[in-house]
């Protein structure tokens, strides 16, 4: 099988699917057009593999606020004030058989957004989130090549 350099590889990755139907409206543009960056959202708890969605209470510390009359933003009042989590539609989700630490990857990659991006594409500029860059294997092995990271089978395989 032949490797595809990363630039083709996620262009080519695959046809922007339909965004999956949320319980409420979201616009990761709209947010990051106020100059709220991903990591004001979304915490990196320890040990850092996984990226945390949002608390309710995070979102309302705004939304008491701001637009607290439109009724998506009622919607995310009553989880709120029912201390519920809103039950997002995962769009990216990592397999259980492969150890993935975010922290490390934005550590040791681009800053800020840039890091997010590099694997999660342009969230920044989307009104709806849908799965745009093909998180394959290929995908990752051609990106740990291309910045000189180990390509060892243990590193992402192995049980933690």
């Amino acid at each position: 099988m032949k490797l595809l350099p990363l630039a083709l590889s996620v262009s080519l990755a695959m046809a922007q699917p339909a965004a999956p139907q949320q319980p409420l409206p979201f616009s990761h543009k709209q947010h990051a057009d106020t100059g709220l960056k991903c990591r004001d959202c979304h915490a990196n708890p320890d040990p850092g593999e996984s990226m945390g969605l949002p608390a309710t209470a995070k979102c309302m510390a705004c939304h008491v606020e701001i637009a607290k009359t439109k009724p998506a933003i009622q919607k995310l009042k009553a989880y709120s004030e029912s201390k519920q989590p809103v039950p997002w539609v995962r769009v990216y989700q990592i397999p259980g058989f492969v150890w993935f630490s975010h922290r490390s990857h934005a550590v040791s990659g681009p800053a800020g957004a840039a890091a997010c991006a590099a694997c999660h594409g342009p969230v920044a500029e989307r009104g709806a989130l849908t799965k745009e860059v093909n998180l394959s294997m290929g995908t990752c092995m051609e990106c740990h090549r291309k910045n000189e990271a180990s390509i060892d089978c243990n590193l992402c395989h192995e049980a933690r």
